[in-house]
């Protein structure tokens, strides 16, 4: 089949797909991080879906960095996996508070969704085209 030919182009489509990723969580965690306090502690509010209810400021700062800076890493392929794991967490406790509050499937599926990704990461990894990549080489 012809689309058998674009296996030789699989760390590439990984590059794309981190990298794009990667810019859409940045442009998606950078407001929530400069917004300050006030939306911290928002954010840091849904964890009480998991039954979370302490320092709601700090781990409203923690999802946002996890967006912001886990972006930049998936970009770099640094750190892939961490933050694969971090961005799956933040993803999974969203997904979690829109269902608690009832909300429609068009209300949580992004967060379902990139929850996914980022599970499948955890697995995959970064690919060729990574630090993550150019730092092991020769550590096996």
């Amino acid at each position: 089949m012809i689309f058998h030919k674009l296996d030789r182009y699989r760390n590439e489509g990984l590059f794309i797909l981190r990298f794009g990723i990667g810019i859409m969580f940045i442009f998606h965690g950078f407001p929530k991080l400069i917004a300050g306090p006030g939306t911290w502690v928002k954010l840091g509010g849904a964890l009480s879906a998991v039954g979370v209810n302490f320092a709601p400021t700090f781990m409203g700062f923690m999802a946002a960095i996890s967006e912001f800076v886990g972006g930049i890493l998936l970009i770099l392929g640094l750190f892939t996996r961490p933050a694969c794991f971090f961005l799956l967490s933040t993803m999974t406790v969203a997904a979690m508070m829109h269902l608690k509050n009832g909300d429609s499937f068009v209300k949580y599926s992004h967060a379902l969704e990139a929850g996914i990704l980022f599970f499948s990461l955890l697995f995959i990894g970064p690919g060729k085209f990574s630090l993550d990549e150019k730092f092991s080489q020769g550590k096996e």
